[in-house]
């Protein structure tokens, strides 16, 4: 049964990113993901500046003057949202949580599809396959899809990126848009990232946070791990300690921003105490300059 705080929840994000939607990401959106080709529409009475090679010519020959076929682009579009639940997507040093974030994204990117007439897919992954929801249209479907990533409580706590991924390219055949939401602190999964990537239009939203980059000085600290529940005291007075741990932080981010860059796939980087919608924006209108 859903709770009256968490349908609460679910429609104060229906109507902040409906709201987006409508007034920023609706045209981006279609601008920027094209349909799968050109499908034939109709025919009609040639016009002076058409395309000879469009010329219909047994409709020509059937009314003595020429006719030319006219062609819409085939819009219809899978939109595939893989958003990783593992511990460290429960982090959160400002106002929410790395989670919190990726269903606001989730919900931006579905009713962005929904508008454009195209199909939405779920796949909420720790190290394993959580929930799967197939690729479908319509209002009620966004909003399930926004309570899974919202509410959704799964088993697992660490995360396997590269099993996920080949549920995905093994669950879904038709070349898709895929947005996979993650803070990708994991290893292993270079090779599937470019298989996928191949095939389908994969996109990488790093969800961060930045006291996981900036450590304060404020004494003996017992850090938890989320995903392995293993606990460390570390004396983070010691500037030589928050040295060592951002160094390992920013090397962690060179690797995972080389692994993308070598993929020749694209990223959207947001941090969960800072506005989403610049990064959004920039990522539409980068696609759209180089198409």
């Amino acid at each position: 049964m859903l709770t009256k705080e968490l349908l609460k929840q679910v429609r104060q994000i229906e109507i902040r990113t409906k709201g987006l939607v409508n007034q920023v990401f609706s045209g981006e959106y279609h601008s920027v993901f094209k349909g799968r080709g050109m499908e034939f529409s109709e025919v009609r009475e040639y016009q002076f500046g058409d395309d000879i090679r469009n010329i219909d010519w047994n409709v020509t020959a059937r009314f003595g003057h020429p006719y030319i076929k006219v062609f819409e682009e085939e819009r219809e579009l899978t939109v595939m949202l893989m958003v990783d639940l593992s511990g460290s997507l429960m982090f959160g040093s400002v106002s929410k949580t790395k989670q919190r974030v990726a269903a606001e994204l989730s919900a931006i990117l579905a009713f962005s599809a929904l508008k454009n007439n195209d199909k939405v897919g779920l796949i909420l992954f720790t190290d394993k396959i959580e929930k799967f929801v197939p690729p479908r249209k319509g209002n009620k479907h966004v909003l399930r899809i926004i309570r899974e990533v919202l509410s959704f409580e799964p088993e697992g706590n660490s995360t396997n990126i590269k099993a996920a991924l080949e549920f995905m390219n093994n669950a879904i055949k038709k070349r898709s848009i895929v947005f996979l939401l993650s803070d990708f602190l994991d290893d292993g999964y270079e090779k599937i990232l470019k298989v996928v990537g191949r095939k389908h239009d994969l996109i990488g939203v790093v969800l961060d946070d930045r006291r996981e980059n900036e450590f304060p000085s404020i004494g003996l600290v017992k850090f938890t791990d989320a995903e392995t529940g293993t606990e460390r005291w570390i004396d983070t007075s010691s500037r030589r300690v928050r040295q060592a741990m951002k160094q390992a932080r920013s090397q962690e981010t060179s690797k995972r921003d080389s692994m993308f860059l070598k993929s020749r796939l694209d990223k959207i980087y947001v941090q969960t105490g800072e506005d989403y919608i610049k990064p959004l924006v920039q990522f539409f209108r980068l696609r759209e300059r180089r198409w």
